[in-house]
């Protein structure tokens, strides 16, 4: 009796986790010209002499000159020369009379900010930042009557108390420097869309992302770096239309880990079907006689039937000559990587053909039928993987998805997976593993 552990479908649905890798690169002068390009004109404004605990001055604070950004590690230095307007309140008596009022003084200073930079798991850019020193480039100068006002002092307590608003400006600032998120959004949902791998053969690689994983934001060499791993289960479909997919769920949180995988893994599918099968090991087998006891029996094989049995293929084999009808063998098909061919192992006799043969033709046992069977009905399938896995290749070598999205990659390691018996067809499944990048435009500033 036929019996069927798997259906085609569940075939092509099988899955395997793997990852898919997002690059994010940028230089750090394109941070650096994103930062300038925000911070322009006035940072802050302490208008009031009456805030800051009293210390009668008001203040200005503008971006002198570009801001320079190096960076090491996850380790920023901020560079930011700024020129700043101070209206501070004197009260001095030369010769015994009291003069008081308001005096303005303009200087720049070149304060150097240390920050850290990282992603939150809602996938916006953080930075910590907090002032590592500052230089004068010019003094603040107030003279009245001849007489120096001393508020270099002031100044300074003023400063230490509102660079807090300084680095808050350039966090908000570093913030929207980089939109991640859009980017990342739009490769989670581009990733689920199926992709032709094969033509000739109707193979479509379908992938269902699961997780996302990214390696923290590092520079070397003046460039930003860092990894991301879109993590999910690929299928291989034989179809001669496009798949049709879910709706993707929304873009999960992030998680940040030390390294991420590049391991990807796709099935590749060859199929016979049991007619085809048949036909070809009718063409191979029928006409071939075969000698028992030194020729005293004789058959001839006339047809080859098959069909699946749970893991056992089943051969219908038509005799005439000294028996006359069908025996039914069984044997276990796999696929052997080296000979690159489709084979059986353990054939032999089904138990009521075995029965049957040691009642009426007990000789067909004594001779090596069922073992030139099993070396001889092979199928020659290796050139269909080749060429599957060619046509794969050439696929990822540079496929666009759309425009500003590529896919690249590249298959290397393939490791025999197992036959399957469904209804229709043998399968022979390898896996192809290697590695997949998904490139978007916009977190690669650069080639």
């Amino acid at each position: 009796m036929e019996e069927y552990l798997y259906s085609d479908t569940e075939i092509q649905n099988e899955k395997h986790l793997s990852v898919i890798n997002l690059p994010i690169e940028m230089p750090i002068a394109e941070l650096q010209s994103q930062i300038n390009s925000q911070i322009k004109g006035l940072i802050y404004e302490d208008d009031s002499y009456e805030d800051n605990g009293g210390d009668n001055l008001k203040a200005k604070v503008w971006k002198l000159s570009p801001i320079r950004v190096v960076a090491k590690d996850s380790t920023f230095l901020f560079e930011v020369p700024l020129k700043i307007w101070v209206s501070a309140g004197y009260k001095v008596s030369p010769l015994g009379l009291t003069l008081s009022g308001y005096k303005d003084t303009e200087f720049s200073i070149n304060i150097r900010l240390i920050s850290k930079i990282g992603i939150s798991p809602d996938w916006k850019l953080k930075s910590e930042t907090y002032v590592d020193s500052f230089d004068w480039i010019t003094e603040p100068n107030v003279k009245v009557a001849g007489i120096n006002i001393p508020i270099k002092s002031m100044v300074s307590r003023m400063l230490n108390r509102n660079f807090e608003k300084i680095t808050d400006a350039i966090d908000q600032q570093v913030t929207g420097s980089i939109e991640i998120k859009k980017y990342v959004e739009a490769a989670w949902l581009l990733a689920r869309q199926p992709v032709l791998l094969s033509k000739e053969f109707d193979t479509w690689l379908v992938v269902t992302p699961t997780s996302i994983v990214m390696t923290p934001l590092m520079a070397s060499n003046n460039i930003l770096r860092a990894s991301i791993g879109i993590k999910g289960y690929t299928q291989t479909i034989t179809s001669a239309v496009k798949p049709v997919i879910k709706p993707a769920p929304k873009l999960p949180d992030l998680q940040i880990t030390d390294k991420v995988s590049s391991d990807f893994r796709v099935g590749l599918i060859s199929l016979v079907s049991y007619e085809d099968a048949a036909r070809l090991a009718t063409a191979q087998f029928a006409g071939q006689k075969f000698s028992f006891l030194g020729g005293k029996y004789n058959v001839e094989v006339t047809s080859i039937e098959m069909y699946g049995q749970n893991e056992r293929l089943v051969i219908k084999a038509g005799l005439k000559g000294s028996m006359n009808g069908s025996i039914f063998l069984k044997g276990i098909p796999y696929y052997d990587p080296v000979s690159q061919k489709l084979s059986l192992k353990n054939l032999d006799y089904d138990l009521d053909t075995k029965s049957t043969i040691i009642k009426t033709a007990n000789w067909l046992l004594q001779g090596k039928f069922t073992k030139m069977m099993e070396q001889e009905m092979v199928f020659g399938i290796g050139s269909q993987m080749a060429e599957a896995k060619k046509s794969i290749q050439q696929t990822l070598l540079n496929y666009k998805v759309m425009d500003g999205v590529q896919l690249k990659g590249s298959l290397a390691e393939i490791t025999p997976d197992k036959v399957y018996l469904t209804p229709k067809h043998i399968y022979s499944v390898v896996f192809a593993q290697g590695n997949v990048n998904l490139r978007v435009e916009g977190l690669r500033s650069f080639e």
